[in-house]
């Protein structure tokens, strides 16, 4: 592979390398989903965060808490119920009758990859507490702002909101996660393979990790050189200013979402060992990262339409740019 100018392909040849050590890892513990790991790690490499949507009981835990063991950082785990606080994310100030001054104690939000197992069971308030720490990778206690390590991701977990005891996540909070995936039910094989695999023992038991935080890091800053052409900028542009426009959508795509298209475009390229970007790597994403993002209007309800199939119609009218194959202009 060729580099453009501000690449390096051998650098980015171990980035994909990294990717298929640790898809492989995970996929020794969710049997029969590659396509659901590899959007996971497409998230992980893009520095983004992963909404894990789907009924109890299909591995949602199983593959958050995998993704976290396949690589050797420090993770954390919360456990939202109503009750949870604010400070029980973030940490607290106690006051030390040794020093007479006040500690901070951080909380598990401090950690490269944070586990939220069932978050749209904790209030609003509660949840809202992550909304700093995702976007601006700091989290503010008592006035005073930390800084949080890097990477950092939220890998959090949630229940249909026609479940019983469930909370919607805040329009602000959807935004912040890069893509949302659902696991659905396994193949009759991979059911079968299960049985096996988890009837004995926990597969998680044998997970080593094959990547650390450092490597994870680094691939990060390496996938932010991946060249995007100037006619996939646009057509990334025309597909979220789509959303906005449609009429059967009362909340489009906000600009968030179109750096974060981007962004786990880079990432699912530099997976497929290119250093460029592809239009339908673009196209690829979009269900992911834009559908639960996306409010319908009433009428759109009535009509038994689903944000999904109004997103399939805006990318097959979106027209795809001819000429953004790899093109040899100085990327910007």
């Amino acid at each position: 592979m060729a580099a453009f100018p501000g690449t390096e392909g051998g650098d980015l040849k171990e980035v994909a390398e990294t990717g298929r050590r640790i898809c492989a890892a995970v996929e020794q513990v969710i049997e029969g989903k590659p396509d659901v790991v590899q959007l996971a790690v497409t998230v992980l490499f893009a520095e983004g965060h992963l909404l894990i949507e789907d009924v109890p009981g299909v591995g949602k835990t199983m593959l958050a808490k995998a993704l976290a063991k396949a690589i050797d950082c420090s993770v954390k785990r919360i456990q939202f119920t109503p009750d949870l606080l604010p400070s029980d994310i973030t940490g607290v100030s106690v006051f030390s009758q040794d020093t007479r001054e006040f500690e901070f104690k951080p909380g598990p939000v401090f950690a490269n990859i944070v586990v939220g197992d069932e978050i749209n069971r904790a209030s609003p308030k509660t949840q809202s507490a992550l909304l700093e720490s995702m976007e601006e990778r700091q989290a503010t206690v008592d006035g005073t702002t930390y800084r949080l390590a890097a990477p950092f991701m939220v890998v959090a977990t949630q229940n249909p909101i026609e479940m019983e005891g469930t909370y919607p996540l805040p329009e602000a909070q959807r935004d912040r996660f890069t893509a949302r995936l659902s696991m659905g039910y396994p193949s009759a094989t991979a059911e079968l393979e299960m049985l096996d695999s988890h009837g004995s023992h926990d597969p998680l038991d044998d997970l080593r990790p094959v990547a650390d935080a450092v490597e994870v890091a680094n691939a990060i800053e390496l996938i932010r050189t991946v060249y995007v052409a100037p006619d996939v900028r646009r057509y990334t542009v025309d597909l979220v200013a789509a959303t906005r426009a449609s009429l059967e959508l009362r909340l489009g795509a906000s600009p968030r979402a179109t750096l974060q298209l981007l962004r786990a475009a880079r990432a699912a390229a530099a997976l497929d060992d290119r250093d460029y970007v592809l239009p339908d790597d673009v196209r690829m994403l979009t269900q992911p990262v834009l559908t639960h993002r996306l409010l319908i209007t009433a009428e759109a309800q009535i009509s038994r339409r689903t944000a999904a199939d109004i997103l399939s119609d805006i990318v097959a009218r979106v027209a795809v740019p001819s000429s953004a194959q790899r093109s040899r202009a100085t990327p910007h």
